[in-house]
């Protein structure tokens, strides 16, 4: 739901860029009507890799289809960097030799502020949930955003924030041209909102392909999944274990472990199987594969307060 209210805004606040650009012919105004229908374009995807990643694992896909939101959060990175940042840049490049007075300057300006705080809205609303969920995980909210396997939130997050960004730099460029009377200034904010975009893009890009060619997992979250482990009265010890993301918040989990006491291998076998069922039981967790540890095998360590930890 907040993605498609998203969505309706953007097309609203792209429709409004756009009627403002074509009476004020603002190179500025013409490259945030980019970012805008950018934004727009990328939130259907953004809503495509929610329904995609949320489908249940078959036969086919034993891990389930969480990559798949990966893969179209790469398509909606690649459409800010081609639809935004590009139109921007070569816009403004071909606007640098123009001269000429600002034309309805206060159209441009109420159209920015009303932009200003619808985007200010939503970006609010992504940062405070993602400073709930750092505090949650011991983390900075920057640190949480660039890490996290949820690229629906990292998304929005940064295209918020740039939005935020880029109406200023296209008020101040509007501005000094207004000022100077030089439309190379509104030009300038033309190319800096497209070089903005493009940065954005490529951090977008990168954490979509480090999930999808796979990412180690943190430190912390590796012994919060480890200590989780020796919670069970039937585990020992771990001597392996393996974290893999398989989709925003989906987690797949390969471990060696050492029972307690010394039971018979069909007793071992329906234990571990209890274990998995267990693990698998917590909605993070997609599949989990254990087996036994060898005697010889050190055991790792996951720090201290084991009894405490949860995944």
């Amino acid at each position: 739901m907040t993605v498609i209210i998203a969505f309706l805004a953007n097309v609203l606040v792209a429709i409004a860029k756009t009627v403002a650009a074509v009476l004020t012919s603002s190179a500025s105004m013409v490259a945030e009507a980019a970012h805008s229908w950018a934004d727009a374009g990328n939130e259907i995807f953004l809503l495509i890799a929610d329904r995609r990643g949320a489908k249940a694992k078959d036969d086919r896909h034993p891990l389930g289809y969480g990559r798949a939101a990966f893969v179209w959060s790469l398509i909606a990175a690649f459409g800010i960097f081609t639809a935004g940042s590009i139109v921007s840049i070569m816009h403004g490049v071909q606007e640098l030799a123009e001269t000429g007075p600002v034309e309805s300057p206060g159209i441009a300006y109420t159209v920015l502020g009303i932009a200003f705080v619808l985007e200010g809205a939503s970006f609010t609303q992504a940062l405070v949930r993602s400073r709930r969920l750092a505090r949650e995980r011991g983390s900075s909210t920057w640190d949480y955003v660039l890490g996290t396997s949820d690229t629906t939130l990292r998304a929005v997050f940064f295209e918020d924030m740039a939005a935020l960004i880029g109406l200023v730099l296209a008020g101040g460029a509007i501005v000094l041209h207004q000022i100077t009377g030089v439309a190379a200034w509104d030009a300038v904010g033309s190319i800096l909102v497209g070089i903005l975009l493009g940065v954005v893009a490529v951090i977008l890009i990168g954490r979509n392909i480090a999930f999808l060619v796979g990412t180690n997992a943190t430190p912390e979250l590796r012994n919060r999944v480890g200590r989780a482990l020796l919670t069970s009265p039937q585990v020992q010890r771990v001597t392996y274990l393996h974290i893999e993301y398989v989709g925003p918040n989906r987690l797949f989990l390969v471990a060696e472990v050492d029972l307690t006491g010394d039971a018979r291998e069909h007793d071992v076998a329906s234990r571990l199987r209890e274990i998995e069922r267990q693990i698998e039981a917590h909605p993070v967790v997609e599949t989990v594969v254990l087996s036994l540890s060898v005697d010889d095998e050190a055991s790792l360590d996951f720090g201290e307060d084991a009894t405490a930890a949860t995944v």
